[in-house]
C-alpha cells in the first residue's frame, strides 16, 4: 500500500473470483463494485468483499444506466477494471470460429462513456493483440479511449517481473485522463538492482503436508485431487524439476515415446524457481507440470493460490475442480497491486496540478 495516498474507488468487470480486486485493494482502493455472471466464482467474491456492491450478471444484460447508479457518485476518482474471459484469445485453448466472448471488451465502452472514470485498468492474454481477436478489437477499444481523452500505454508483461512466482505473460492495458501513464517497470529479475525472482518454494513452503485426495482440517482450499498409482509410480520416479523423460520405460505413455510436444505434463515444479503459468486445470498433474517440487501429488488449491499470491485468508467456493478454474482464471493479486500502486502514484503527482481534471 503507498503510504499517504489519495483514495481511488474501483468498478470490476469480469471480476471472476476476485484477483484484480484483491491486488487493488491491498494497493489501497476502495472496491465499491464487483460484476461476474459464473455462480461459483461469484460466491468467491461475495465471500472475499461481503462490503462491495456485487452483480451476478452477463454484461450483455446490464445497461451502463443501471452500472451508474450502483456506483453512485463520489469525490474520489473511480478507476474501472476488467478482465474479460481470455479463453477466445489464448494459445492454450481450442476456440469456436465464432466465439461472443472476443469482442466482450467492446461492450465496456459504452459503460466507460457513462461512468466517466478517471482511469482504467485491462488485463487480458498477449493474444488479444496477437491475431486471435476480431479483427481491430484490441486497436479500436485503444482509440477509442483516446478519443474518449485518455492517455493510454500498453505492455506484455511476464508477471514473474513483478514478484508472482509463476511464469505468465499477459497484456496489461493503463489509461489516464489525467496525463500520460506508463506501465510500471519490473522490479524482479536477473539485471542490476532488481530483486530476485520470486521461487515456488518462498510461496508454498510453510504450507502443511497433506496427502493426495485429502484436504487440511485447518487451512482453506489445501485440497489435493486424487492419485492413480501408476500415476503416483510415476511421481516417485520424478526428481525435482524433473518430468516424463526421467521415468523408467515401463511408466511411459505410448502417445509420448515418440512425441516432444506437452513435456511438462506430469513433470514437477522447480522448487527454488518461478513455476510455469497455472492453468485452469492447474491440480492435475496430466495437465501441466504442476507436481509438487517433493511430496508425490499435485499442488493444492491453496497452493495454486498462493503461486497466484492470493493471501491465505481468500478462500475459494466449490469443489476442487470449480475452485482451481477460479484461480487458474484470476489475474496474479501481486500484479493487480503493482499496477494499482502504479495508479496510485500517478494520482498523487497530478493532485496538485493546475490543469488536473476532477473526475467522479
Amino acid at each position: 500500500m503507498v503510504s499517504g495516498a489519495p483514495r481511488i474507488r474501483v468498478a470490476d468487470f469480469f471480476c471472476g473470483c476476485g484477483g484484480t480486486s484483491a491486488g487493488l485493494r491491498a494497493a489501497g482502493m476502495d472496491i465499491v463494485l464487483g460484476l461476474d455472471f459464473e455462480p461459483e466464482a461469484s460466491e468467491t467474491y461475495r465471500r472475499n468483499f461481503p462490503e462491495t456492491v456485487f452483480l451476478e450478471r452477463d454484461i450483455a444484460d446490464v445497461s451502463p444506466k443501471d452500472v451508474a447508479n450502483l456506483v453512485g457518485r463520489d469525490d474520489a476518482p473511480l478507476l474501472l477494471s476488467a478482465c474479460a474471459p481470455c479463453q477466445p484469445y489464448s494459445s492454450f485453448v481450442e476456440r469456436p470460429v465464432r466465439d461472443r466472448r472476443k469482442t466482450l471488451l467492446l461492450r465496456l465502452l459504452p459503460i466507460i462513456e457513462r461512468l466517466d472514470p478517471a482511469f482504467v485498468f485491462i488485463e487480458n492474454v498477449p493474444g488479444l493483440n496477437a491475431g486471435r481477436a476480431p479483427a481491430g478489437t484490441f486497436a479500436r477499444f485503444c482509440k477509442a479511449l483516446r478519443v474518449a481523452g485518455f492517455h493510454v500505454d500498453h505492455a506484455v508483461v511476464d508477471c514473474q517481473a513483478y514478484g508472482v512466482p509463476q511464469r505468465r505473460r499477459r497484456l496489461v492495458i493503463l489509461a489516464s485522463r489525467l496525463g500520460k501513464i506508463a506501465v510500471p517497470e519490473p522490479t524482479h529479475g536477473r539485471g542490476s538492482g532488481m530483486l530476485p525472482p520470486a521461487t515456488v518454494w518462498e510461496w508454498i513452503g510453510d504450507l502443511p503436508p497433506v496427502g493426495p485426495g485429502e484436504e487440511h482440517p485447518e487451512v482453506p482450499n489445501h485440497l489435493v485431487s486424487r492419485v492413480t498409482e501408476i500415476n503416483l509410480q510415476r511421481l516417485r520416479a520424478t526428481p525435482p524439476g524433473g518430468g516424463r523423460a526421467d521415468w523408467p520405460p515401463h511408466l511411459r505413455l505410448n502417445c509420448h515415446k515418440n512425441q516432444r510436444n506437452f513435456s511438462d505434463v506430469y513433470g514437477r515444479m522447480h522448487a527454488h524457481a518461478p513455476a510455469p503459468v497455472l492453468t485452469t486445470k492447474c491440480t492435475s498433474i496430466s495437465n501441466g507440470r504442476f507436481g509438487h517440487p517433493y511430496a508425490d501429488r499435485p499442488i493444492s488449491v491453496r497452493e495454486a493460490a498462493s503461486l497466484q499470491t492470493f493471501p491465505r485468508d481468500f478462500v475459494f467456493a466449490g469443489g476442487i475442480k470449480s475452485a482451481t478454474r477460479q484461480v487458474g482464471n484470476a489475474v496474479p493479486v501481486l500484479l493487480a497491486q503493482r499496477v494499482g500502486e502504479a495508479f496510485i502514484r500517478h494520482l498523487a503527482e497530478h493532485a496538485t496540478s493546475p490543469n488536473a481534471r476532477t473526475a467522479s
